[in-house]
């Protein structure tokens, strides 16, 4: 078991990387085709991109220091402390002690549908947000497993290895959306006649398509890649709960219990949606979206806390219905 649960751990973690790496070749191919395309040099490539690495830091500067407090504010989320929730705070202070991490600010969010989710860019300003629905639907064990599941995202620093991807896949968003208004309005056909004139301009002409279709087809790209890196955290804060509490039981019982609940999470939507334990947004709702999803399918984060214990995957009408709710 001991040796299935860090094989998954690792897995999870190298999947991650391998992803991460890909969208950061992703934005320096792109950055070199534009900037080749648009100046015929090497050294014009690298100015095009330090320039959307400039502009994209700035945006993440402000999620950086205030996203968090943005999200708990939107969310409608309320501190809560001893007095007011003593079981909760007993059971984020057992997952901190065991993630090794400082407690963080508790919150709870005023609505029915169960879930939870957890903020901060690093353990030191880390916030835990938890529905009262969640508290009143689950069991102590449920319970420690959806804690240790956010607090194991605080731990691993899931939340500033999210930003520094969203911070690339925007960097690659607004070059490629620089570049197709760039060739919009003429600037791009300026540059082909200008090279025309002069002659020898047959690599930048080919830099020039390949800009194009890397500009059209790079954000895309780019989004599916940082929503497979959500999705890979996800199993790795599962994997990590299952650390943290050495029980698998609890946090699958949670994931099954959460998903079948039908009510709606109002004060979610898709800019925070990936931030949740498990997707709040329900497959029946008219804003969720089946091709963008933000976490791996319920029914798979299940079998594979399965592997953990040796019990078999979930097969049959259990499996169906869950298969159903993603």
């Amino acid at each position: 078991m001991a040796d299935t649960f860090y094989n998954q751990i690792a897995a999870n973690r190298r999947n991650s990387l391998v992803l991460a790496l890909f969208v950061i070749a992703l934005f320096g191919l792109l950055g070199f085709a534009i900037g080749y395309a648009t100046s015929g040099s090497a050294s014009g490539a690298l100015v095009v991109t330090a320039i959307a690495i400039a502009l994209g830091s700035l945006a993440a500067l402000g999620s950086w220091f205030g996203g968090d407090s943005l999200v708990l504010s939107v969310s409608g989320a309320k501190e809560v402390d001893e007095t007011t929730a003593p079981q909760l705070l007993n059971v984020v202070r057992e997952m901190a002690i065991a993630a090794n991490i400082p407690m963080p600010k508790v919150y709870i969010i005023d609505d029915t549908a169960p879930n939870a989710f957890a903020t901060g860019r690093d353990p030191q300003h880390a916030s835990v947000a938890i529905t009262k629905g969640l508290l009143e639907k689950l069991d102590r064990e449920e319970l420690q497993g959806v804690m240790g599941h956010e607090l194991s995202h605080v731990r691993n620093f899931d939340i500033r290895f999210a930003l520094i991807v969203g911070v690339l896949v925007g960097s690659i968003a607004l070059l490629a959306d620089f570049f197709l208004r760039f060739t919009f309005w003429g600037g791009g056909r300026r540059s082909n006649n200008d090279r025309d004139g002069g002659g020898g301009g047959g690599l930048q002409a080919i830099m020039f398509v390949v800009a194009i279709v890397l500009s059209i087809l790079a954000p895309i790209a780019a989004r599916l890649v940082q929503l497979a890196v959500n999705r890979q955290r996800e199993y790795l804060a599962d994997a990590s709960s299952v650390q943290l509490t050495r029980n698998p039981y609890g946090i699958e019982r949670a994931l099954a219990k959460i998903s079948e609940d039908q009510e709606v999470l109002e004060v979610a939507n898709r800019a925070t949606q990936h931030m949740y334990f498990t997707n709040p947004i329900k497959k029946f709702e008219a804003r969720a979206s089946g091709l963008f999803s933000t976490h791996p399918p319920t029914l798979d984060r299940i079998n594979r806390l399965r592997e953990l214990t040796g019990d078999k995957p979930l097969e049959g009408a259990d499996a169906a219905e869950l298969s159903g709710l993603d």
